[in-house]
């Protein structure tokens, strides 16, 4: 197979600090899953000060690392060098055959008692924002397919919030971001997922890694995205930070009915009020050299 499928994704994580600090255990979530469509041939990962290192499955099947420290430092470092397999020519993605799922979407009973945990909202306090967004939509209804309407929503989302990169920790509420009009990836993924709940289609958040301009150039950083349920087609992601489909392009880490369980990086530290100082994320991609794959 050609060594064009293979690509090198870099991910650097460094905090610093003004004064040494005790960390408690961090959760990374950071290994591409593997699948029929993607295989990891190799994963460094470099900590910095020292710990000891775990990896568990967690019940939504990501690889998860638990990063237990030996000694306090005035920098944490998590640096991730990981080669991965796609086994398609990017150049040319395969098509998905299958049969359209025309909405409202009627779930297997078999999947009943897992498919509601992608059903019910993450912010029920914010039912009636959501529902006043729902109904500035099309109607679902009028679509061929229920994928094609989640389409639009992505595209629709895409048109309404205003991209904004966020560093600050977790997300903005629907509501938030609905009334501030911009909001990072994570916000406008946190948006669809919960439009796309109440609106009866099963939905998770997913986290991981964009191929684009900006990580080809040292430039890039994590991304999220949401992934709707379809009965005949099962998981597929649609991306409204670009209001398009999502491809070979986008590297899933993790996937969780919650934005917070998949979170690349999470933990705490104890130290003097205001030690933090700042917090650096860069994700880097190319194409590596077969050489480069020995382990």
């Amino acid at each position: 197979m050609s060594d064009s499928h293979l690509l090198k994704i870099v991910h650097r994580t460094h905090y610093r600090y003004a004064a040494p600090v005790t960390f408690q255990t961090h959760r990374l979530v950071i290994r591409p899953r593997e699948g029929h469509d993607l295989r990891v041939e190799s994963l460094l990962l470099g900590i910095t000060p020292q710990a000891d290192v775990t990896w568990t499955r967690d019940i939504f099947g990501n690889s998860v690392v638990h990063a237990h420290f030996r000694e306090p430092g005035e920098e944490l470092k998590f640096d991730v060098e990981v080669v991965v397999r796609r086994f398609f020519d990017p150049d040319a993605p395969p098509l998905n055959v299958h049969s359209p799922s025309p909405y409202p979407l009627e779930y297997d009973t078999m999947e009943h008692g897992i498919v509601v945990g992608y059903l019910t909202p993450v912010f029920g306090e914010e039912t009636a924002a959501v529902k006043d967004f729902i109904g500035t939509l099309p109607n679902p209804g009028d679509f061929p397919s229920a994928e094609a309407f989640v389409l639009k929503l992505a595209e629709i989302i895409h048109e309404k919030i205003g991209y904004e990169r966020r560093e600050q920790k977790g997300v903005q509420t629907p509501a938030t971001t609905l009334s501030l009009g911009t909001g990072s990836c994570r916000d406008v993924a946190t948006l669809m997922m919960e439009t796309l709940r109440q609106l009866g289609i099963a939905a998770r958040f997913a986290s991981g890694y964009l191929d684009c301009p900006a990580t080809r150039a040292a430039r890039g950083s994590t991304h999220a995205w949401t992934e709707a349920y379809f009965p005949e087609l099962g998981w597929c992601g649609f991306d409204p930070t670009t209001g398009r489909r999502c491809d070979h392009r986008h590297i899933v880490t993790g996937t969780s009915h919650h934005p917070r369980g998949v979170m690349p990086v999470s933990g705490r530290y104890f130290g003097a009020s205001g030690a933090f100082l700042s917090m650096n994320v860069a994700v880097e991609f190319s194409t590596p050299e077969a050489a480069t794959l020995a382990t």
